[in-house]
């Protein structure tokens, strides 16, 4: 079902028989359309523009609608064109294999006997929805629209279960952050919300066309399908809701990790002061005993010159003199320094 520069492509095709699978001609989409009892399914898988053109120029798609579907990177959302209705979905796988999600989108052109699909990235989300199509008895006589639930359907249910594989990542961070890993879990909080608002940019601007879906307010929508888009709506709505919950709760994680990231570098700081305040004492201390060494060290360097021309060392009792001034300075630079808190 994927069309690139081929000139066919394989379509699907309800009748009221159930699902088959039909090789037409690119430019034979009109008359297929044309041609046939029921609904046919047209897939394009990552095409290039002339063919999103061609078959846009068969079946009267509006202009605009065809360039947003053939450069994506649209927001999900609903438009419509007269009897014809213009959807953007966007599909988000998360695996854990720890790579984060990967969104994809697909651009839905419903009309009465129609409908066409342009996928932009990889998403298992139309194989999922085709085979609950084809094996289900119920989607024997299918119309488009039923086509857009299921898909709507695969899309939402693709979002819960991103969102569950998303809180087991945070309850594995946030078992981190409150347990005995004194590591920083900033950076791994911070990847965690960044894939948060990716599904968040998918999952919340769902919900309003899934409401005007639910509400019977788009024309070409039964209103017995208005209870299957409200289940589906109310879905999405518990998915928004509970990525917004799970954003918040790695707001608090993160700001838990800080102060205690902070806590922690104050009680280094304060040990690094303690052993600053240690260093300098020690080193007062062993200033001062060095002060007081050097009171002896140099009266005996003076008379350690050894000149002939020092009358004191003929003194009687020079020798002593000299002992107690050393002893007499020394002792007043021990009182001195002691009073100072030195020693």
């Amino acid at each position: 079902m994927e069309v690139g520069t081929e000139a066919t492509l394989e379509c699907l095709f309800c009748d009221g028989d159930g699902w088959r699978t039909e090789t037409v001609p690119v430019d034979g989409i009109r008359a297929a359309v044309d041609g046939g009892g029921g609904v046919m399914w047209v897939h394009l898988s990552d095409p290039p523009a002339s063919s999103v053109a061609s078959i846009g120029a068969q079946l009267r798609l509006p202009d605009l609608a065809v360039e947003d579907a053939v450069h994506a990177h649209q927001r999900p959302k609903l438009e419509q064109y007269g009897d014809l209705t213009f959807v953007v979905l966007k599909p988000v796988t998360y695996g854990r294999d720890g790579d984060g999600p990967r969104s994809s989108e697909i651009a839905v052109f419903l009309g009465d006997r129609f409908l066409v699909t342009v996928q932009h990235g990889d998403t298992p989300v139309l194989a999922e929805a085709r085979r609950r199509l084809i094996g289900s008895r119920e989607t024997a006589t299918a119309t488009s629209a039923e086509v857009l639930h299921r898909l709507a359907d695969v899309i939402v249910d693709g979002y819960e279960a991103a969102l569950e594989v998303l809180n087991d990542d945070i309850d594995a961070v946030e078992e981190k952050v409150f347990g005995r890993d004194d590591g920083d879990h900033a950076e791994r909080v911070y990847e965690l919300k960044q894939h948060m608002a990716e599904l968040r940019r998918a999952v919340a601007p769902l919900t309003v066309p899934l409401h005007r879906l639910a509400s019977g307010a788009v024309p070409g929508v039964d209103g017995e399908l208005t209870p299957y888009f409200r289940d589906v709506h109310d879905h999405a709505l518990r998915a928004a809701e509970g990525v917004e919950a799970a954003d918040r709760l790695l707001s608090d994680v993160l700001q838990a990790d800080l102060s205690r990231v902070s806590v922690r570098q104050n009680e280094l700081a304060l040990r690094q002061n303690e052993v600053a305040a240690r260093q300098n004492e020690d080193m007062r201390k062993i200033s001062a005993w060095a002060a007081i060494g050097l009171v002896p060290t140099a009266i005996a360097g003076i008379y350690g010159m050894n000149f002939d021309n020092m009358p004191e060392l003929h003194w009687r009792y020079g020798y002593f003199i000299v002992l107690a001034v050393i002893v007499s300075a020394c002792l007043v630079l021990y009182t001195l320094f002691r009073r100072n808190g030195w020693l």
